[in-house]
């Protein structure tokens, strides 16, 4: 399914189709098609992009490297995504977009779906590697086919630690060992394709990350009490 939709977002044709609501930055809707295949996406250009004091204009890029990090992993926790020169706001983030009942999100899930937690504690652990700042609850959603995704990934790999999450009833839990050996391998090299869409601290940094996290064995605790998005849905 992914190598389908990597292609479609690839060489497809970009319409817009409206504008996402509600958003920070600019995101809108777009529908990408290739003969009689096609599929819903969502774009994210650096146009669109309000400036920041603590990150540099081209937050695409770290949607791009989210994705790209979960792929590495082998956990699929964000859609396919890519980067589009040609699109029809310049260039930005093309992210397969997920069909989902908008009504649940992280809180729901946690509260009414326990048959998710190891889901939800694995994205946890992602925000961790990839220091999220912004894993507000909506940014957590399960799809028509009951698969749980991560999206929202542009406030991620800072060099300073900024993680920001409603994820918080694992903090404390031990981390499964299936999931310390997957990150492992981030402690020495992080893959280049991830690496060169980040500069030279950030990729220091999510190296740190990993080894406190492979040392520590558990997920953090916010023990400040502020580590939380805002809004938090």
């Amino acid at each position: 399914m992914a190598e389908r939709e990597l292609t479609l977002l690839v060489e497809g044709r970009v319409e817009l189709r409206g504008r996402i609501p509600r958003g920070s930055n600019a995101a809108f809707l777009v529908h990408v098609s290739c003969g009689d295949d096609s599929v819903y996406a969502v774009y994210k250009p650096e146009a669109g992009e309000r400036p920041l004091f603590d990150f540099e204009p081209g937050l695409y890029r770290r949607e791009r490297a989210a994705y790209l990090l979960s792929e590495h992993l082998g956990w699929g926790i964000v859609p396919p995504t890519v980067i589009r020169e040609d699109a029809p706001a310049g260039v930005g983030s093309l992210q397969w977009f997920v069909e989902c009942d908008s009504r649940e999100h992280y809180f729901t899930l946690y509260a009414d779906s326990p048959e998710t937690h190891r889901r939800l504690l694995q994205i946890a652990l992602f925000d961790c590697v990839a220091n999220n700042t912004d894993r507000k609850s909506g940014h957590v959603l399960r799809g028509h086919d009951g698969r749980v995704w991560g999206i929202d990934h542009g406030l991620c790999f800072s060099a300073g630690f900024k993680l920001r999450t409603v994820i918080w009833d694992f903090a404390g839990d031990p981390i499964p060992g299936t999931l310390l050996e997957g990150i492992a391998p981030l402690a020495d090299t992080v893959p280049r394709d991830v690496a060169e869409l980040l500069d030279d601290a950030e990729v220091t940094a999510l190296q740190r990350r990993v080894r406190r996290l492979l040392h520590d064995g558990v997920l953090p605790v916010d023990r400040t009490g502020r580590r939380y998005p805002w809004p938090l849905v």
